[in-house]
Formats: C-alpha cells, sequence, structure tokens
C-alpha cells in the first residue's frame, strides 16, 4: 500500500513517443506518482517489470509484436492498469481484465486525473490525487520531446513561440530553431498547459506572452502575423481581453 512518504511507481507503455509525451507532460505535474520507466512494446515492459517494481501501469492496445491485452493477460501479478488507446473496440475486454480505467486517445488533462483518482480510491493511503486546478503551477519548468530525424529533441515549453499545423505534422517555432514532427496538432494542443497557450485557427497555437500584437483578424508573434480562424474569434477575443 502506498504511504504519504513513497510515490506510486509508474510505467509508461506506448509505440507512439507522442502519446509517450502527453503522459510525461501530465505526470510532470503529479507529485504523488514518479515515472520509472518508459517502453515502447509490450516485450520491452516484459523484461522491465521483471526487474523493477512498477504500482501502476499505463498501456497501449495495438503495438508492433504483442497486443497490450495479450501482454496482461500473460502476467501472473500485473501493476494497476489504466489502458490508454485510440480503439474503444477493445473496452469490454479490457474491463474483463480487471484494469482500473480505459482512456480514449486524444486524453484530456480532466479525464487523466479522473483515472489517477481511481488509483488512490483503490489505496485509501494514497496521497491525494490533485486537482486540474493545482496544477497551474508545475514545481518544474516544463518540457516536451519531440521526434526529430529518428531522434528526441528536448524542447522548454517557455520557449515555444507558435505551433503550425501542416496536414500530418506539425513545425514548432522557438526563438532559437524550428522543428517539424509528425503528430497531430490537436494532440500536441493537450500537451500544452492551457493557460499558457491558445489556438488561433485549426492551424495555429500561439504561446500567449510571446503576442507582440494583435487586431480582430490576426495576431504577430516575433514579427510574423498569424491569422485567427474564423470559428476561433469569440475565444481569441476573451482570451486576450483577460
Amino acid at each position: 500500500m502506498y504511504s504519504a512518504t513513497r510515490k506510486i511507481r509508474c510505467l509508461l507503455v506506448d509505440d507512439e513517443p507522442h502519446a509517450l509525451a502527453v503522459l510525461q507532460a501530465y505526470l510532470a505535474h503529479v507529485a504523488t506518482v514518479e515515472v520509472v520507466g518508459q517502453c515502447y512494446n509490450a516485450i520491452a515492459a516484459f523484461g522491465f517489470l521483471q526487474s523493477q517494481p512498477v504500482d501502476l501501469m499505463f498501456l497501449d492496445i495495438k503495438m508492433p509484436q504483442l497486443l497490450g491485452t495479450d501482454f496482461l493477460k500473460s502476467l501472473r501479478n500485473p501493476p494497476k492498469v489504466i489502458i490508454t488507446t485510440a480503439y474503444p473496440e477493445y473496452a469490454l475486454e479490457g474491463y474483463e481484465l480487471d484494469v482500473v480505467d480505459y482512456l480514449l486517445k486524444p486524453i484530456s488533462l480532466e479525464r487523466f486525473l479522473r483515472a489517477l483518482q481511481k488509483v488512490q480510491n483503490q489505496e485509501p493511503a494514497t496521497v491525494p490525487v490533485p486537482s486540474h486546478a493545482d496544477l497551474q503551477a508545475p514545481a518544474s519548468d516544463p518540457f516536451l520531446y519531440f521526434r526529430v530525424d529518428r531522434k528526441m529533441v528536448k524542447v522548454m515549453v517557455r520557449d515555444i513561440l507558435y505551433v503550425e499545423s501542416l496536414k500530418d505534422y506539425v513545425k514548432v517555432f522557438t526563438g532559437s530553431k524550428q522543428l517539424i514532427t509528425k503528430q497531430a496538432i490537436s494532440s500536441l494542443e493537450e500537451m500544452l498547459p492551457e493557460e499558457k497557450f491558445l489556438r488561433i485557427h485549426r492551424s495555429y497555437i500561439v504561446a500567449l506572452d510571446k503576442i507582440d500584437s494583435f487586431t480582430q483578424a490576426c495576431v504577430t508573434v516575433a514579427g510574423k502575423e498569424l491569422p485567427i480562424g474564423r470559428h476561433f474569434k469569440h475565444e481569441v477575443e476573451q482570451a486576450l481581453k483577460s
């Protein structure tokens, strides 16, 4: 049973780097959980579980070599499991395997925290999982990893000026570099702190503190004019006025 002095030891298992990055970003704000490892497939996760104690595992289903559900069936004494997947058709099988919760991608922060709350409810001695309001001031300087040319590149969140969607890719602009990575802009939007970033267009997300000027039609960031989408005008107006 967990205590106020021992964190929940958590393993992340997913073959998609950006999915792992979302979980890492969310968990970076939760002081009661410690990420002890991440694996890109079930085979690697099996080896990790043999070598280290794990209290909670976030587990994807559709992975190469072995499905997450088949992997879970093979474990004699599995840790608590929260399934993360884009495929709702596996929900019944997941619950038959007695998982704590079943999260459908893209995963919102609020839904993520509810899943962690279920873990706490199963262990009364656990330190309470923080609410969304508690996460507005993270203890450490947040960062994200992006896969670029077969390597993971670290980007501090504070350095991001804006993000541009390029169909199945996004282009991340910072003060010193530009990165292109295969990821939907909607999934990156979930990873960025909502109090610091604003979706102004289906193709653009901007850092609020990097906006130099704005009109009803566009915002200017680092000398670049970015259009405000028709369906985003009201939200943008409210955010910039406040």
